[in-house]
């Protein structure tokens, strides 16, 4: 079992891995006889006394919040940064990796079971543990992400919210999901009354690069390029500025990123064919407020995103996602959703490691001891 965070008591950042001669379950006095490997993130703190989670050395009420992630190996490297790391252990939180050669039933205990894998086999073996465990915090259920990746049940629920208040509107744009031959989809298209440019994305998101991919179709002619299934939105322009919304639990963050330009559609006679984009928007690419229009670079109401997050929240069964949502160029309060992102790289989030721990210390604050570094 491998345990991340750090190990104070412990001095030298160069010590990563302590092998110990018994095997410790997390959450219980339980030892045996076989080795285990506690991984932790070097520390030269040696003036705290730290006591591993099940170890039997500490007291009933000294019990520290036990997280275990089921994470692929690229997100455990973008997610689980040092300085999160350090922050959790001194909040006193730890993250247990999940063995995957073991059933989940005989793993733990944990409090929260944090996780982002698509595989069936995972999602059944997750499914059978919380009906076993009901007290277990799962973030999030299975059934509920697998909402967002599919494109048009996530922005159904956005679409039938209908949010508009005085601080502004929000939809979706108009949109279609086409799954015929690719000879058939101008004849949808033109149905549909969708106008051009068309953004076409893949209707399901199965966790790779592609399931990110876009392209922009100017005419009718390149439409039967694409490759269906696929969910076809009409472009609006938003001055090429993209804000993602970063939802954990109840805090809400905001961030700018470049996206697509604008199109002129006075000269679309004049450009045909298909564009593709591998991914529009990345931590590599702030969109610069120095180098855009007022209307553009200004942020969308901090009551607006908040309204949106908690409805999206309740009706998706979600507490960790991101939103896509841009300003339709020319307006200050006419708003769309593009995307939702199930447990998004929050790495790219200011602050996250404080609204991460500190969400994580609200779903269990019957187990949570304040520690005198964080009073």
């Amino acid at each position: 079992m491998k345990v991340i965070g750090d190990l104070t008591g412990v001095r030298g950042a160069e010590m990563d891995e302590v092998v110990v001669e018994e095997t410790i379950v997390v959450g219980s006095a339980v030892a045996g006889a076989e080795e285990a490997t506690v991984v932790f993130a070097g520390s030269d703190v040696a003036d705290e006394n730290w006591v591993i989670p099940g170890s039997g050395v500490a007291a009933e009420s000294e019990r520290r919040v036990v997280v275990g992630f089921a994470l692929t190996k690229k997100k455990v490297n973008s997610f689980m940064q040092p300085k999160l790391l350090s922050l959790a252990r001194k909040k006193g939180i730890f993250f247990v990796e999940i063995d995957f050669n073991r059933p989940l039933s005989e793993q733990g205990p944990f409090d929260v079971i944090l996780h982002k894998l698509t595989d069936e086999e995972w999602r059944h073996s997750l499914e059978g543990f919380q009906e076993e465990h009901p007290e277990v915090t799962v973030l999030d259920p299975p059934y509920a992400i697998q909402n967002v990746y599919n494109r048009k049940s996530m922005l159904e629920e956005v679409a039938a919210l209908n949010l508009s208040n005085s601080y502004g509107k929000v939809g979706v744009p108009k949109q279609l999901v086409v799954t015929c031959d690719p000879s058939s989809i101008a004849m949808e298209v033109e149905k549909a009354g969708l106008a051009f440019p068309i953004v076409a994305k893949p209707l399901v998101i199965d966790g790779t690069a592609k399931g990110h991919e876009l392209s922009l179709a100017f005419d009718q002619a390149s439409l039967s390029l694409l490759d269906p299934p696929l969910v076809l939105q009409e472009f609006v322009n938003h001055g090429g500025v993209v804000f993602k919304v970063y939802i954990v639990g109840d805090a809400v963050k905001a961030v700018r990123r470049k996206s697509l330009p604008n199109v002129d559609r006075r000269n679309l006679g004049n450009t045909e064919g298909i564009i593709p984009f591998p991914r529009v928007s990345c931590a590599a690419a702030p969109a610069d407020e120095a180098n855009l229009e007022p209307g553009v670079a200004e942020f969308p109401p901090t009551a607006l995103l908040e309204s949106l997050a908690k409805e999206l929240c309740c009706r998706l069964g979600l507490r960790l996602f991101n939103i896509d949502i841009i300003r339709k160029y020319g307006t200050r309060d006419q708003f769309y959703v593009i995307d939702i992102n199930y447990f998004p790289g929050f790495g790219k989030m200011p602050e996250y490691e404080h609204i991460f721990t500190d969400f994580l210390l609200k779903l269990v604050p019957n187990k949570y001891m304040k520690h005198p570094a964080c009073a």
